[in-house]
This record gives C-alpha cells, sequence and structure tokens, in this order.
C-alpha cells in the first residue's frame, strides 16, 4: 500500500481545523498550533493514524464483512457514494434513518417492499392496480431508494462504520456504540475522539480533504477484498489439484470346493470395557452447532458473542437462564453492554427453540426493543 504524504495532505488543506473557540480539548493531542484564531491539525499523526485505519479497515473488508460509509454533509456526500460505490460497499448520504442499526429487522422490512414493487412491475401485477395507486407506489419506491437503495445488498448489520464528521453524524455514532460495532472517522478538532475507535485528525468540511482521505481509504478496502478473492482461488486451486483415489474393483473371491458348516465358537467371557459418559456428552456437545442468538430481540453480535463464550450457545441453553446471571455475563464481558435489558430473552429464546417462529415474530412486531 503506498503511503500519503504530508506534501499532498499539507497541498489538499487536511491541516485546517476549526475556530478556537470551536475546539474539544479532548483533541489537544492532535493539534499542531493555533494560527489566526484558527487550530492547525498535526499532519504527522495524520498519517500514522491514517495507516492504522487503512490496515483495520483491509483486515475487515479481508474477512467478508461489509463496512458502512455514512456522510450527509453538502460537501461530502457525493465523494463517498463515489468511493464506497467503487469497492461495492454500502453508504448512506441522506438523511440517517433513526434506528439504522439498533432497529434493522424494519430497516430491511423497508428494503424487501422495494424489492417487492420491483417484482410487482416485472410480473405485471403493478399493471392492475388503478392510475392513482400506480402514481402512489412509484413515489414510495422513489423515496425508499433516494434513503435506502444504497443498502439494499446489505442483508446483515455491518462489520464497522466509516464516518465523516461524528458531530453531525452523532445519532450513527451512539447505535454503533450499542451495538459495539467498531466506529472509523474523519474528526476535525471540534468532535471528540472518545467515541471512535480508529480516528483520522483532519478537516472534515473541505472536499479536497474529504476526497484524499477516502481514496486512501478506498484503496485499503479494495485491498482486503483482493486478498480475499486471492485466497478463495488458492483454496479452489488446491481442492482441483487434490488427486483423486482410485478405487480399485475387488475381484470377487473362488468359491470353496467345500462350505465348512461347523458352528462358531462361543466366547466364554466378554471384557468389561469402561466408557466415560461425561466426557463423550461433552464431545458431543462440542459438534453442535450454536443458534444465531441474534434472533432473539435486543442481542447484538458482541452479546451473542459474550453468551456463546459463557456457554449459552442454543436457544434452550438461553430459554432455561436467568435474567441477572445474563446481564453479569454482559457487564463483565463489556461496560457498553451493561445498558441491555435481558428480561424478555428467555422468553423468545423458547419460543425459537420450540420453532414457534411466526409466534416471535409477531411477539417482537408488538413489542417495542424486546422490552415487555
Amino acid at each position: 500500500m503506498a503511503r500519503v504524504e504530508v506534501k499532498q495532505l499539507l497541498e489538499a488543506g487536511v491541516h485546517f481545523g476549526h475556530l478556537t473557540r470551536k475546539w474539544n480539548p479532548n483533541m489537544a493531542p492532535y493539534i499542531y498550533m493555533e494560527r489566526n484564531g484558527i487550530h492547525v491539525i498535526n499532519l504527522y499523526k495524520t498519517v500514522a493514524k491514517l495507516d492504522e485505519t487503512n490496515e483495520a479497515l483491509s483486515k475487515i473488508a479481508a474477512s467478508g464483512r461489509k463496512i458502512l460509509f455514512v456522510a450527509t454533509k453538502k460537501q461530502a456526500k457525493d465523494i463517498v457514494a463515489e468511493k464506497a460505490a467503487a469497492v461495492n460497499m454500502p453508504y448512506i448520504t441522506e438523511r440517517w434513518p433513526g434506528g439504522m442499526l439498533t432497529n434493522f429487522v424494519t430497516i430491511r422490512k423497508a428494503v424487501k417492499k422495494m424489492a417487492s414493487i420491483d417484482r410487482m412491475k416485472k410480473d405485471g401485477t403493478f399493471l392492475t392496480l388503478s392510475k392513482k395507486e400506480r402514481l402512489q407506489v412509484d413515489r414510495l419506491r422513489a423515496k425508499l431508494e433516494k434513503n435506502l437503495g444504497s443498502i439494499s445488498e446489505m442483508t446483515r448489520l455491518p462489520g464497522a462504520l466509516f464516518i465523516v464528521d461524528t458531530m453531525r453524524e452523532h445519532i450513527a455514532v451512539k447505535e454503533a456504540q450499542k451495538l459495539n460495532i467498531p466506529i472509523f472517522a474523519m474528526v476535525d478538532t471540534n468532535c471528540d475522539p472518545r467515541d471512535v475507535d480508529y480516528l483520522i485528525p483532519s478537516n472534515d468540511d473541505a472536499s479536497k480533504s474529504i476526497d484524499i482521505i477516502m481514496t486512501e481509504v478506498a484503496n485499503a478496502v479494495a485491498e482486503g477484498l483482493a486478498e480475499r478473492k486471492a485466497e478463495k482461488g488458492n483454496s479452489e486451486e488446491k481442492k482441483e489439484k487434490a488427486p483423486k483415489k482410485k478405487v480399485a474393483a475387488e475381484k470377487p473371491a473362488p468359491a470353496p470346493a467345500k462350505v465348512d458348516t461347523k458352528p462358531a465358537p462361543m466366547v466364554a467371557n466378554v471384557p468389561d470395557v469402561e466408557v466415560n459418559v461425561e466426557a463423550t456428552k461433552e464431545a458431543v456437545a462440542k459438534d453442535v452447532n450454536a443458534d444465531d442468538l441474534t434472533k432473539v430481540e435486543g442481542i447484538g453480535p458482541k452479546a451473542a458473542e459474550a453468551l456463546v463464550a459463557a456457554g449459552i450457545a442454543t436457544f434452550a441453553d438461553l430459554s432455561k437462564g436467568e435474567a441477572e446471571k445474563i446481564k453479569e455475563i454482559l457487564t463483565e464481558a463489556s461496560s457498553r453492554m451493561a445498558h441491555l435489558d435481558p428480561t424478555s430473552w428467555p422468553k423468545q429464546a423458547k419460543m425459537a427453540a420450540d420453532g414457534k417462529w411466526d409466534e416471535l415474530k409477531e411477539w417482537q412486531d408488538n413489542t417495542k426493543g424486546g422490552v415487555e
């Protein structure tokens, strides 16, 4: 990966911060000096943080997870949309839909509605509607396309968020924090770097500054995707090159001249074999695949990992758990999950374990956030 130089960042105006009276004191380590009432960002630290961010993003892309790019400000939306689309990643450049992450199931329903309208147009059902209804459906389709068209391929929660201007996108930051989704961001001198996992101290208002940072980030994501593609190609080649064992056809044994009709010898004593029942149970338990606990309303990917690590890997295990004990497990795993309310989780898990998916879906639709 070609490392961006400080001179290039300087020419793009990445070093310009906000007025000194608007600064956030937590950005002090990344500020070089103050001139004419404006803070100047230390570009050497910007380069170092950019390299760190690119390496982490490349690994996430190589793992196959999606990275959601968020930028709704006028000077950033076109640049972010272009760079994200180039690497086939989802992006939000219009208004951030409230609950985009924390209420992802409902957002997916809106995306499916858009797909159902497209199916209506293909199979001819659309033409059976009245003129007024067709007009209303077209308007709804256009609205959904504008707000959610860029995330139509995102079928699950993203592996990371990349945000331009965390002050403007504060709702996206809060939702990602609730679900323990890593946050990457361009952070200006008026933002709080403590809200971000991987920050790039830079000017998030100038289009040239956004363009040069986004170009580097998109290149890192593209490298991660290329690495994943290469690994897949190598694994397929190995499978093809693996020699196939030829099974030699067994020749039928010649029939014996005389058939011995003597009875089989009797075994006097059968030796006792001790079976370790507990070890067998553990071995069988390891072979059983864990259920997708995120289907329970209120459980995110991080919470599911914490429960599996604590031995609660299936819906049946979760249905037998106590809310207080589950709360302790989550709090010990991460202080960020201390706010989660697991009161209804055993009830939902019981329905899932019994295969009552329709009943569970109806309950989740009628209950906000999985809290009764």
